[in-house]
């Protein structure tokens, strides 16, 4: 499978550069599969297609201070860090990206804010892999992270966001992404309370967004792309309320990309018509066309890059002629893309 097969042209006055006010005033393409028919609505009346019964299924990451700006000791040479993952140990031991990297060597003393903070390259990965030792006067390195560090923005956002929590969702509590679920950024407390006054019921799940989620396909063929892995967890009472869903003909609606994920992470680990159970562990799923969904029904997503692996979970979930053309439509109709974009509801 070609990922040229998976590319289009977006004008670049379509990447929006600024979230929606409110957030649920941003619009909703409906795109149902059976029909192939496309309805043009504002998010706030997604609950015009949800019904009694049907299970949402949010992801609860929050996006941490990943991007870091330091020195190299003792040239003083400009280096910016960004933070991938907490790794193992106790320590604030971590996995990051550098640049420029090939300056930045194992052995490397670097500084940040007027000395504060730390960081000692202890070693040296895959793709312009590094981990960086963090340790700080006060002991307190976790600390000086979420003080001198900024949230990442995608680079195709070029203006600064005023409110840094309006890349966060309302429900963000679980620390650890470097990139927001974007799909739940359109729901405000009001929406949410709505639809559970309706009878829509509400899990939550937590997949911290990583590599594998934004690193681009850089492959010529589909199949060649090995996705990084992301750490999640899916608790007792999710997998319960899934599972019930199933049992009683409910629709499970995935809130996103990586709800999606987790939710098929755990279905292939139950084996066919097992049960999911609460777990945790680090996923490589990877999604396109071609692969036999288990438990996701609904997909809400927003729109995504070109071969991008977003795309094609998309692509798979509701067939890439029907994508492609709802695509079209939406540029047509001049929707906003990307992270701060509008959103696809998949019936």
């Amino acid at each position: 499978m070609k990922v040229a097969d998976f590319d289009y042209h977006l004008p670049p006055e379509l990447i929006a550069q600024a979230p929606a006010e409110p957030r649920d005033a941003s619009r909703l393409l409906v795109v149902e599969r059976a029909t192939g028919e496309l309805r043009h609505r504002r998010f706030r009346e997604i609950g015009e297609f949800l019904h009694p019964g049907d299970l949402l299924v949010l992801n609860d990451t929050r996006v941490i201070r990943a991007r870091l700006f330091g020195r190299k000791e003792p040239s003083g040479g400009k280096v910016e860090v960004f933070l991938l993952r907490r790794l193992p140990g106790g320590e604030e031991r971590w996995e990051v990206l550098v640049r420029p990297g090939k300056r930045v060597r194992p052995g490397a003393a670097l500084a940040f804010g007027e000395g504060e903070l730390r960081g000692l390259v202890t070693g040296e990965g895959a793709e312009g892999k590094r981990e960086i030792a963090f340790t700080s006067g006060d002991g307190h390195p976790a600390g000086w992270l979420e003080r001198l560090g900024e949230v990442p923005l995608p680079p195709y956002i070029t203006q600064p966001l005023a409110d840094g929590e309006r890349y966060q969702t309302v429900y963000a509590r679980r620390e650890g992404s470097v990139a927001a679920p974007t799909a739940g950024l359109h729901f405000t407390p009001e929406l949410l309370k709505k639809l559970a006054a309706r009878g829509v019921r509400q899990a939550w799940l937590t997949l911290h967004v990583g590599l594998g989620t934004f690193r681009p396909v850089q492959t010529e063929t589909v199949e060649e792309h090995v996705m990084h892995s992301e750490y999640y967890e899916l608790p007792a009472e999710t997998a319960s309320a899934v599972n019930a869903a199933r049992r009683q003909g409910n629709r499970v609606v995935a809130v996103g990309t990586t709800a999606c994920r987790t939710l098929e992470t755990a279905a292939r680990a139950a084996g066919e018509g097992g049960e999911l159970e609460a777990g945790e562990g680090w996923t490589d799923l990877f999604i396109y066309p071609g692969y036999r969904f288990r438990v996701v029904d609904l997909l809400l997503t927003n729109f995504h890059l070109p071969r991008s692996t977003l795309l094609l979970l998309v692509c798979a979930f509701a067939g890439r002629e029907l994508v492609f053309r709802a695509y079209a439509e939406a540029i047509r109709e001049r929707y906003r893309f990307y992270s701060f974009g509008d959103a696809m509801l998949i019936l």
